[in-house]
This record gives C-alpha cells, sequence and structure tokens, in this order.
C-alpha cells in the first residue's frame, strides 16, 4: 500500500512539475469562463465549425450549437511563439505576416470587442471611427496594436486596416494575437468578425455569418474573461487532455 501511495504522489508531482515548466504543453485554466472552439478537417481548410463553451463547476458546458466559420484562405497554422518554445511538440507551419493563415492555438480574448454601433453594453467595446486603424507594418513601433490615429505622438506606420471602412467589421471580437509583445512579422490584426460568404477565406481572421457574429459580439462582451481554441481536428484531439478541453 505503501509503496502504491509513493507511486500515486510520485506522479503528482511529475504532472505539476510539467504544468509549471512547460506552459506550451499543459494547460491551466485560470479564471476563465468563456470558451470558444474553433476547428477545421485539416491545416489546409477554409471551412470549420465554432462552438462555445461555459465553465460550470471546473467543467466546459456547451452553449448552444456549433456554427459555420471560415479561416485564412490558406487555412491555419501554429502560433509563432508555441513553435518556438516547443517545436518537437508542435511541428508544421508556423504563421507569418501576410501567409493567408490564421493562427492555431489558444488565444485570450481580453482586448474585447468592437463595431460601427456607437455604443454596447458592457467594459470593452470599441467604437470604430474613422481614426481607428490596425497597424499591419512590422517597422512600426505599433505593430500589432489598434490606434486612433489622431491620439499617437507619431505616426510611423506604411500600412494598417482602416478598420471603419471595412464592411466586415461591422462587428468584431480582437483575438489576442501577437499583441502583448508583438514579433515583428509574426503576423497582426487577428480578429472575429462578419464572412463575406460560406467559401470565402480571410487573410487570417476567422469569420461567420452577420447574425453569428453579432450574437458572438453580445455574448464576449463584458467583464467575463473569454478565450479562443483554435486548432485542426486532429491537433484538438492530440492535445484536448493536455489543454484542459471539453
Amino acid at each position: 500500500m505503501k509503496s502504491q501511495l509513493l507511486a500515486c504522489f510520485l506522479i503528482v508531482v511529475a504532472v505539476s512539475a510539467a504544468v509549471s515548466q512547460d506552459g506550451t504543453v499543459w494547460r491551466i485554466w485560470e479564471g476563465e469562463k468563456k470558451l470558444i472552439v474553433v476547428t477545421t478537417p485539416d491545416w489546409d481548410s477554409v471551412q470549420g465549425t465554432l462552438t462555445r463553451y461555459e465553465r460550470r463547476d471546473q467543467a466546459w458546458l456547451k452553449i448552444g450549437e456549433p456554427i459555420p466559420v471560415v479561416v485564412g484562405h490558406a487555412g491555419l497554422a501554429w502560433d509563432p511563439a508555441l513553435t518556438r518554445e516547443n517545436p518537437d511538440r508542435y511541428p508544421g507551419l508556423a504563421k507569418h505576416e501576410g501567409d493567408g493563415r490564421s493562427p492555431a492555438g489558444v488565444f485570450q480574448l481580453k482586448q474585447g470587442t468592437f463595431g460601427f454601433a456607437p455604443s454596447l453594453p458592457g467594459s470593452r467595446y470599441l467604437h470604430l471611427t474613422p481614426a481607428i486603424e490596425c497597424v499591419d507594418d512590422p517597422e512600426s513601433r505599433y505593430y500589432g496594436k489598434i490606434v486612433d490615429r489622431e491620439r499617437v505622438q507619431q505616426v510611423d506606420w506604411k500600412s494598417s486596416e482602416k478598420m471603419s471602412s471595412i464592411p466586415q467589421y461591422r462587428w468584431g471580437v480582437v483575438v489576442n494575437y501577437n499583441m502583448d509583445q508583438p514579433v515583428r512579422g509574426d503576423g497582426s490584426c487577428v480578429f472575429l468578425h462578419q464572412w463575406s460568404g460560406p467559401r470565402s477565406g480571410t487573410a487570417g481572421c476567422t469569420a461567420m455569418s452577420p447574425e453569428d457574429i453579432e450574437e458572438l459580439v453580445h455574448w464576449v462582451n463584458g467583464d467575463v474573461r473569454a478565450v479562443l481554441v483554435q486548432l485542426p481536428q486532429r491537433e484538438y484531439q492530440r492535445l484536448r487532455i493536455h489543454w484542459q478541453l471539453p
């Protein structure tokens, strides 16, 4: 009996050490209460599905039915932060600026929502005025940031998305990809937004029908922490236990 207890204890210690030492392998949810899961049939697929979950009593409870989405016109590619940290565990293409692929991995949605409406109940909504731009110029100090052109000290970018002029941005959610400490060339301006059509891939975002994105924005908006997990189906099954996914 003592030997069995000792063995169990050693397993727990080993797992705990793995969790603390390698956040790219093990995933511990820390206060996130809403989860969006996007899966595609394979790395090069444009079409996929999105499913929502809410965390109840340490379990993920599905909310509603899955909805159709499209990802980048070239499919998905790993978040470079994962491949740099653990290339053997995450083999394959890594996302980069202009590749037409949406990032695969785990992404916070802490930057909130945006749209053309002047306001939206909730604390993290950005009204898109003509001055709001997302900078996709890797040479800019504002690379990967959403900025108000009229409030920055120096406009140093040569390329940006004028967000209020893009019809697909009528409603949207900011995906926290390469934003906190941007790496030049890793990609920028990744959102959940309205699609151009059910077969039209994006430049690197994830898009859905007008009705679905409006509902999603209202569901995400507010103080409850939300996160996006985006993976090909085979990778989702491979990582499901390690990342504690539903």
